[in-house]
């Protein structure tokens, strides 16, 4: 059965092959296959691994020397492939710490650690030369001391469950598990709240001894590893928090410190389970549910106290330098119109999975490229190949420099391609959905290393395994699969959320787990050992993310295609109706239940359990604009796809609507309460940081029960898609 299947998977994946590709005819399209197969021909393994020994050799910090030198082995590496090359600099501001305390002082005492041990079976742990110890960056300084309280991942949800217990954070300290939601999250959440400070913790039951073996015997999480991150409210805006909308060069006008709107009210500290388990041991109070319970051998409590704290942070706000790497190919017939790809260069230590290994690719891809320009093959439109700085703290050098060039690229930008981190398994690709027929078609083209069938059959294969119901109908009933929406978390968001560019995000992953992120283990040792063994996953990412460089680079007609679009902002549609009817559904039924007393009846008088909060109706919304603005796009999008597969050459001016049709997705204003994010169908969630929200002003209004903004919103996303449409209209006339 097994090699009937295989059998069945090569001969699927090789007819794919023969299919005209979209933006290209057959003959075109065939002359893009042996362009490609000669690309694949320049990539290799053994430059990878090179590469990510010498670039993951030292911590590479923003602002620290090592950086420096990782932007100099870059930028020469670009310059004798060919390519002009400049480092871009900015001057932004990067918090360190210089004071780390904290101990429990009630009801028996201990001192954190707050370090991560160096270990003998990795070398690379003992080079700490620059090493940034663990904290959470752009945490306020401050001194506080108080009861702790568990709560969870920090998320609205579980601050409902709290309320129902009765339980308030307000003047205590939060302590929260990581994960749930974006690191981020926690302590914009629990100072809304009232909270004081947050403490956040990796709990083993997530990434450690409940999950498998720890490092150094496995890739889980070391006991006294510790997640740093940056808690800038990147919802709001990311980038310079002190020059928002603005590039942070040396003459920008800066916002007072104190005015920074994205620095964390509360102090924020991360620490290992090691120092937590001692914290949480001593937490008395209601145990909590059973869905709360971490794998620490405790029982969970969730206070407040008799644990208390205290709390000292303090921090070194110093201007330093942020180098991105700019190398430019220009196009030999479009000169003007720019494909970027992007991966950012700095790590919070080590940071071989996170960004080098996504950083090779990059460079390998960039330097096929270059072999087939010196041949005569050079790109028809300008590639231009980054690798950014400061994206741990906040995604600051990719944003510094879009908000600099922000007219040149509205003007020039076609699409931007994000890699960062890479692991073996399967293909995982978001973005733009007019570019979800272009990503089928490269993610049919590559051979899984593993499998030796395409990527796209493998990834196929795993949605018939573990999809659900409806994921695993679109497989017979949609020809191309989904990409997913893009929320933030990593360079593509200045491009697509704040401009409008198309973007696309790839990498690989789901075989190897990251025990190391952001920790002292992110290592060539921790990377080699278990996420990509040979490094035959970075060249894949290579073939993959190189293919969709070249294809908008070299295609007569560009590669967009707008049914994909239609098809999901329709599901986006239909999943913001049913959330509507859903809250409207469940508000009536809790409230007819607190009202007639059944709550009191059952809940468990041992428990300190409440019953849930009364709570406004839903009112009724009518979504007609929004399914009007669909109908248009749907038929637009039909006419123009007949269009796109004649294979016919574009016009230069039609290449022009095709790359800046994203724009229409736009509104100058932004979303409410937070302008900088300009996009009206993809935004990361106020209350999520790095996940998605769709149509994210009608879907955050809906759900934070702002019904007064609902109507208006619904009638701004029907004007963006309405635009949109019409757009696609003239690029079939």
């Amino acid at each position: 059965m097994r090699k009937t299947l295989l059998v069945f998977l090569l001969f699927s994946s090789s007819l794919f092959a023969q299919d005209p590709l979209l933006g290209f005819d057959t003959a075109s399209s065939a002359s893009q296959r042996e362009l490609e197969a000669e690309f694949d021909s320049h990539l290799s393994a053994e430059d990878l691994d090179e590469w990510l020994r010498i670039l993951s050799r030292e911590p590479h910090h923003v602002g620290s020397a090592a950086g420096l030198a990782v932007v100099e082995f870059v930028a020469d590496k670009f310059r004798s492939w060919g390519y002009d090359t400049e480092i871009a600099e900015y001057e932004v501001l990067f918090p360190s710490p210089r004071t780390r305390e904290l101990e429990l002082v009630a009801p028996t005492r201990f001192t954190a650690s707050l370090t991560e041990d160096s270990l003998p079976e990795d070398p690379s742990t003992s080079r700490t030369d620059d090493l940034l110890p663990p904290y959470n960056a752009f945490s306020t300084d401050g001194e506080v001391e108080a009861e702790l309280v568990f709560v969870n991942y920090g998320t609205p949800a579980d601050y409902e469950i709290l309320d129902r217990y009765g339980i308030s954070v307000e003047g205590k300290i939060a302590i929260s598990r990581y994960g749930g939601s974006w690191r981020g999250i926690k302590p914009k959440l629990a100072a809304e709240k009232g909270a004081i400070g947050t403490i956040i913790y990796s709990d083993p039951a997530d990434d450690g001894y409940g999950a498998g073996d720890t490092y150094p015997d496995g890739p889980f999480k070391h006991e006294s590893a510790v997640q740093r991150g940056s808690v800038m409210d990147m919802p709001t805006y990311p980038g310079d928090v002190l020059t928002p909308f603005v590039g942070a060069t040396s003459e920008a006008q800066r916002l007072p410190l104190e005015d920074a709107p994205t620095i964390t009210e509360i102090p924020v500290l991360p620490i290992s389970y090691r120092d937590a388990l001692p914290l949480l041991e001593a937490m008395g109070g209601e145990v909590v549910p059973s869905e709360w319970r971490g794998g620490l051998p405790i029982t969970y409590h969730l206070g407040p106290g008799p644990a208390r704290v205290r709390m000292k942070l303090e921090f070194n706000w110093d201007m330093v330098t942020a180098y991105n790497v700019i190398a430019t190919m220009e196009g030999s017939e479009y000169p003007d119109q720019w494909v970027i790809r992007g991966n950012h260069h700095d790590g919070w230590n080590h940071g071989a999975a996170d960004p080098i290994s996504g950083l090779v690719a990059l460079m390998s891809e960039a330097k096929a490229l270059g072999e087939l320009a010196a041949d005569g093959n050079g790109p028809k439109r300008t590639v231009v190949y980054a690798a950014w700085d400061s994206e741990e703290q906040g995604l600051i050098g990719s944003t510094e420099w879009v908000e600099h060039h922000a007219q040149e690229l509205d003007e020039k930008a076609v699409a931007y391609i994000n890699t960062d981190g890479n692991s073996r398994g399967f293909v995982n690709i978001g973005g733009s959905h007019v570019l979800e027929k272009m990503a089928n078609e490269v993610m049919r083209d590559v051979t899984d290393p593993q499998t030796g069938v395409s990527v796209a059959e493998r990834r196929r294969a795993r949605i018939e395994v573990n999809g659900n119901a409806a994921a695993r109908a679109e497989l017979k009933s949609r020809s191309d699969m989904r990409i997913s929406p893009l929320g933030s978390g990593s360079d593509y968001s200045p491009f697509l959320q704040h401009l409008g560019v198309a973007s696309l995000n790839i990498g690989f992953g789901g075989e190897a787990r990251d025990g190391s992120y952001h920790t002292l283990y992110d290592t060539y040792e921790h990377y080699t050992t278990f996420r990509d063994p040979g490094m035959i996953y970075g060249v894949a990412l290579a073939k993959v993310a190189g293919r969709a460089t070249m294809r908008l680079a070299y295609a007569p007609r560009l590669p967009f295609e707008f049914t994909g679009l239609a098809d999901n902002i329709a599901l986006y549609v239909d999943e913001v109706e049913e959330l509507a009817e859903d809250m409207r559904s469940q508000t009536l039924e809790t409230n007819q239940r607190i009202d007639s007393g059944v709550y009191q009846l059952a809940l468990d008088p041992t428990r300190a359990l409440v019953a849930p909060l009364h709570k406004d109706e839903v009112p009724f919304f009518s979504f007609a604009p929004l399914r009007n603005a669909l109908d248009e796009l749907e038929k637009a999008a039909a006419d123009y796809s007949d269009v796109a597969k004649s294979g016919g050459a574009a016009n230069e001016q039609q290449n022009i609507l095709l790359y800046t049709s994203e724009r229409e997705l736009t509104r100058v204003d932004g979303l409410p309460g937070r302008p900088w994010f300009t996009h009206h169908i993809y935004a990361p969630g106020f209350y999520t940081g790095y996940g998605v929200k769709t149509l994210p002003g009608v879907r955050e209004a809906i759900e934070e029960r702002q019904y007064d903004l609902v109507s208006d919103e619904i009638f701004v996303a029907a004007d963006v898609i309405s635009g949109v449409a019409s757009r696609v209209r003239a690029l079939s006339d």
